[in-house]
């Protein structure tokens, strides 16, 4: 297999990886071949996984823009995966210049790239970390040199948490960054769940499976699970609903039904 001139070296492109499928599903060009056979897979059970996909890239950006008009200059993206067009930073600061915004994520290609992508941005910065050590993000010296975290930060958690088991604690992760942000700090996030999907769960869990053979376990939770993220927040109205029914520009009933899929909120700290 031809390794990319964007591949980093220390990479395995034999193992599909969750970035970068989502990538694919986004209709990016930063993903393999092993990327897209896991993807196909998975739209044999789920076709309209790349609807739900640009509903959560649709529901991030008016999320930014949200943020961007309550004050809000910093941003947090953790599991931000490989950049692509409309990214939190473009959003950010076109709303607001003096935005900074640092990304996360585990993923070396999504690390490598953000890094590219980003070269020469001050206000930018890349963590190679893990949301399931919530220290090493906030001790990092990019969060160090760009956040305050005296002030509002904006964290963003999308499609992110239905990749943590429960036995990785997402829960206590989510309530170390709660606790390390100042009052009046946002928490913008989405999940995947069975509900809203339009087909029936045993279809749905084809697709669970396909992400378990790539030990990549997608945890399909409830809406009460998913809302349990929101301990410590007051949510900001809608509350917690399906992606394109969150503050949306154009009318839902004009959404692909698939864009309903799993859940989306913004909730701020007291």
């Amino acid at each position: 297999m031809e390794r990319p001139a964007w591949a980093p070296r220390s990479i395995d492109i034999s193992v599909p990886s969750v970035s970068r499928i989502y990538d694919y599903y986004l209709g990016g060009s930063h993903n393999f071949e092993v990327d897209r056979e896991a993807a196909r897979r998975a739209m044999e059970f789920l076709p309209g996984l790349p609807k739900v996909m640009q509903a959560n890239r649709a529901f991030m950006r008016r999320a930014v823009r949200y943020a961007a008009a309550e004050g809000i200059t910093q941003f947090l993206d953790i599991g931000s995966g490989i950049p692509t067009f409309g990214n939190v930073h473009e959003v950010a600061q076109s709303a607001s210049p003096e935005a900074r915004v640092v990304y996360v994520d585990h993923d070396p290609v999504a690390v490598a790239h953000s890094e590219a992508v980003l070269d020469g941005d001050e206000r930018t910065g890349v963590v190679a970390a893990d949301l399931r050590k919530p220290h090493e993000i906030l001790a990092s010296p990019q969060v160090e040199r760009l956040l305050d975290l005296n002030r509002p930060v904006a964290l963003l958690l999308v499609a992110i948490l239905h990749f943590v088991e429960d036995a990785d604690d997402p829960y206590g992760a989510v309530a170390e960054l709660r606790d390390a942000l100042a009052p009046g700090s946002l928490l913008i996030l989405t999940h995947a769940s069975y509900e809203g999907i339009p087909l029936p769960a045993e279809r749905a869990e084809g697709t669970v499976g396909v992400y378990k053979d790539i030990r990549n376990p997608l945890i399909m939770r409830s809406r009460d699970e998913i809302a349990r993220f929101f301990e410590g927040y007051d949510m900001v109205e809608p509350g917690l609903v399906s992606m394109p029914r969150w503050r949306p520009d154009t009318a839902p009933e004009e959404e692909d039904p698939w864009a309903f899929s799993g859940f989306a909120g913004v909730g701020r700290t007291a």
